[in-house]
């Protein structure tokens, strides 16, 4: 049913997989439309025109769209004196695993007051660079009303993120917990000072670490999401015998 090995650059036609991957999309909507915590229902739809993936219901209606959540930091020019002292083949073997399903989830794609959706967001932030370890954080924080550098993006979509009830509820329905410590504190790509640091790695050796630990957070999901399609095949076999 999910293909873990599957770059989903190859039926993008050379544009960007969030939005042009078919594969992709119905990875997303085959995962994430399970279950809240409480047990309500959350279906994705993939045919509401101009809607990549669309929920509908007396809970709220919601517009996601897919998102990259592990930078590579091989296309920025301010990476490039350190990602070329990398083997090529190493490099290319952290792309391609950084465009399997693992390496990507879903946001709330509406904008609310004509601000910047939660993608664009932790894309464009100094202190975030797209890292899913520092977006986690600030998830961890808005749960327990703690400032951080998203918090008024993420108060935006405070509806979204109120349907999974806590941060430990939102870690467990989008398979992340291999970020998480069994202490519910979120396990960094590499040192952490509170947002004062730079999100970009700053020498090979922290870029190789960032490299190394991304890997084993993305072969981790991959791993989770094929128990999870499973376990949504085996339940959706049971519904209809």
């Amino acid at each position: 049913m999910i293909d873990t090995t599957f770059d989903v650059r190859l039926d993008a036609g050379g544009r960007d997989p969030d939005s042009f991957s078919a594969t992709l999309r119905g990875y997303h909507q085959l995962l994430w439309s399970r279950p809240l915590p409480d047990g309500t229902a959350f279906d994705l739809d993939i045919s509401t025109p101009g809607v990549y993936l669309h929920h509908d219901s007396a809970i709220g209606e919601f517009w996601l769209s897919s998102d990259s959540i592990i930078p590579t930091f091989t296309t920025q020019a301010a990476m490039q004196p350190i990602v070329g002292q990398c083997e090529e083949a190493d490099v290319a073997d952290f792309v391609r695993l950084a465009y399997t399903v693992g390496g990507f989830i879903v946001w709330p794609a509406h904008r609310v007051g004509g601000k910047q959706t939660l993608n664009g967001a932790r894309g464009f932030h100094p202190r975030i660079k797209d890292r899913m370890d520092l977006t986690l954080e600030c998830i961890r924080r808005h749960y327990l009303g703690l400032p951080s550098p998203l918090s008024d993006t993420l108060n935006r979509y405070a509806d979204f993120f109120n349907l999974f009830g806590e941060f430990r509820g939102y870690v467990d329905s989008f398979l992340l917990q291999d970020l998480v410590s069994p202490t519910g504190a979120v396990e960094f790509f590499f040192p952490f000072d509170d947002f004062r640091t730079p999100a970009l790695p700053r020498d090979l050796a922290a870029y190789t670490a960032y490299r190394e630990r991304t890997v084993l957070f993305i072969t981790g999901r991959n791993a989770r999401i094929e128990i999870a399609a499973l376990q949504t095949r085996d339940q959706q076999d049971w519904r209809h015998e």
